[in-house]
């Protein structure tokens, strides 16, 4: 059983825990994180959701996603979903979130980073969660979107994670 932290709309904690998928009572929210990792030449890294996921199986996804688990702050959280996906350490000490969500059950944070000497074929996928991974630019995204085989973000969202990141020159960690 995984536990998740439990925070109130102000994202203020509440000193409680509650399983990951469980039922939250009014008022309780939790944290999940996304990293968006770029390359220089402004393609996302994407990874193919496993069959076997309960949420979106088989669809392609952002570079890499998950809960934070209880006990975890935001960017551990991204780390760990980051090593244990992609198999790759990622440092995003001094970093916070470029972009926050807020969804029915919490706050879902989305890290922005350029890195590209990582190159798909290095790395270690966790079969569990992942089947593959690539890079592909938003126009290939989209379509992917279009075509049903990418989890079903609107479309602008998409649009403004890549705006984002040639706007403000995210970080190369």
């Amino acid at each position: 059983m995984e536990l998740v932290d439990l925070y109130d709309e102000n994202r203020l904690p509440l000193g409680r825990t509650a399983e990951r998928n469980g039922q939250k009572a009014p008022g309780e929210y939790r944290t999940v994180v996304h990293v968006c990792l770029f390359d220089a030449q402004g393609r996302m890294l994407i990874q193919h959701r496993a069959e076997g996921k309960t949420i979106w199986p088989g669809l392609w996804d952002v570079s890499v996603g998950g809960g934070v688990d209880a006990g975890e702050t935001s960017r551990q959280g991204a780390e760990r979903e980051f090593r244990e996906e992609l198999g790759c350490a990622l440092n995003l000490r001094g970093l916070r979130p470029s972009v926050t969500v807020n969804f029915d059950g919490g706050f879902d944070d989305f890290y922005l980073l350029t890195r590209d000497e990582l190159k798909s074929q290095t790395l270690t996928l966790q079969q569990e969660e992942v089947q593959d991974a690539r890079w592909a630019s938003l126009e290939e995204i989209l379509a992917m979107r279009d075509q049903g085989r990418f989890v079903p973000y609107p479309g602008s969202f998409l649009r403004f994670l890549f705006d984002m990141r040639t706007q403000f020159g995210f970080p190369t960690k």
